[in-house]
């Protein structure tokens, strides 16, 4: 336990650094990871094998590369968002369409961020606009396990529910007008997900944001937080229209296309480091190993 308060003592340092100097040190712990991060290389490489055929194994190489890059400069970050002072962190993280963070109808809000490398800058940033709700995983360090779900809460009082808790929490809390800030592109494993295309690949998927929009009538919001060279920039977009439509299934594998859309303008800022086709369909062959 020593250590880990002298390690968020020298993270608590970072945070007075220029973004300059901290993006450098970004860099830096990006390339060294990558180096010598084997089995999340594999993962990441495997990953873009299986969502960019086209491209050369040089090309997915590079992009890797600066995958770990982006990712890494992301983790240091975090440190502004955990201690930065509020007036520093609305110069770095730009927010355009915030109007859209609210319904004028007053519906609930599904806002719904994919796992780019941005999404705490952007769930920080949305924070000062929004007392939402969102989900979080417990860390077994409990120093960390703090300070991640303080950093969560530190421009207002956000309502977290732990991933065992399940829905009835969140769908209470959108009813109450809470804003679900939701992460839908995960391999959570069998129990509950769909098999839907992702790039091609039949990817298991919790359909949540289509079971929560029939059972809610909540508004699809999506937000996406870019990382840029000076900061971030988060994109508020209107809401979906047409949505729901058919089926589930038809409306989960929309949600993917959006995700795909996405991916292709930023593709070395997409999550490539998760198992995201852990989860196959019977009798098909595990890809990782």
């Amino acid at each position: 336990m020593f250590f880990t308060y002298i390690l968020v003592g020298f993270l608590w340092l970072l945070h007075w650094l220029p973004l300059p100097f901290l993006r450098g040190l970004g860099w830096l712990l990006g390339r060294l990871l990558y180096a010598l991060g084997r089995e999340r290389r594999k993962v990441a490489l495997i990953n873009l094998r299986l969502c960019f055929p086209e491209k050369s194994e040089a090309e997915r190489e590079d992009l890797a590369r600066r995958h770990f890059v982006a990712f890494s400069r992301a983790v240091l970050d975090r440190t502004l968002g955990w201690w930065a002072s509020k007036e520093r962190l609305e110069r770095i993280i730009r927010i355009q369409g915030a109007e859209h963070l609210n319904d004028p109808e007053g519906k609930p809000i599904i806002l719904l961020s994919p796992h780019f490398v941005g999404l705490d800058a952007g769930a920080t940033r949305i924070s000062m606009y929004v007392v939402g709700c969102s989900v979080y995983s417990n860390q077994k360090n409990p120093v960390f396990n703090k300070l991640l779900y303080d950093g969560r809460k530190r421009f207002n009082d956000t309502v977290l529910f732990s991933r065992q808790e399940g829905m009835r929490g969140i769908i209470k809390a959108m009813k109450a007008g809470h804003q679900f800030y939701y992460l839908p592109d995960m391999d959570f494993g069998p129990k509950e997900s769909i098999f839907v295309p992702f790039f091609g690949v039949q990817a298991a998927t919790i359909p949540g944001v289509a079971r929560l929009v029939r059972l809610t009538g909540a508004k699809v919001v999506a937000c996406i937080t870019r990382q840029v060279a000076d900061g971030y920039e988060v994109e508020v977009m209107p809401a979906w229209d047409n949505f729901p439509g058919d089926s589930v299934e038809e409306d989960t594998a929309f949600v993917n296309r959006f995700i795909e859309s996405q991916v292709l303008r930023m593709p070395e800022q997409y999550f490539w480091l998760h198992k995201r086709f852990k989860t196959r369909p019977p009798g098909e062959q595990r890809f990782y190993k």
